[in-house]
């Protein structure tokens, strides 16, 4: 599925290719805390095919507990985080924050990753007030 997307400030455009089955939400807590909730969600890249049409992203490289080196790219006037992959070109997943997709709306969650890190409470908000 091709996609364009972007950052809160709109400096930051871009168009992927991307496999909509791959939408996941991460319980992990390196993504509770960029994303400054409970978890973030993410859709995966096929074949690094990411174009940059608009804007300069900012780079900050993080160690995970895996000990994988990941390259977090975020816009570098307002900060949005658009995406993250394997550091110095190495192979594995290639992640886009689905907030800054335009057709978020299309692209469904389909699976949890690291659901033990999950807060208590996210299992389930159905009852919580709806305002």
């Amino acid at each position: 599925m091709r996609i364009t997307g972007g950052c809160f400030c709109k400096k930051i455009r871009y168009s992927a290719t991307i496999d909509p089955k791959t939408v996941t939400i991460c319980h992990c807590t390196d993504c509770q805390i960029n994303s400054g909730t409970a978890y973030g969600v993410v859709v995966g890249v096929i074949n690094e095919e990411f174009i940059l049409e608009d804007g300069k992203l900012t780079y900050f490289e993080k160690i995970a507990d895996s000990g994988a080196r990941r390259s977090l790219a975020f816009c570098s006037t307002c900060g949005t985080r658009i995406y993250a992959k394997p550091a110095d070109g190495k192979p594995g997943r290639f992640g886009i924050r689905v907030g800054t997709v335009d057709q978020r709306e299309s692209l469904i969650p389909r699976q949890q990753a690291f659901f033990n890190s999950a807060l208590d409470w996210v299992t389930d908000i159905t009852n919580l007030k709806k305002m």
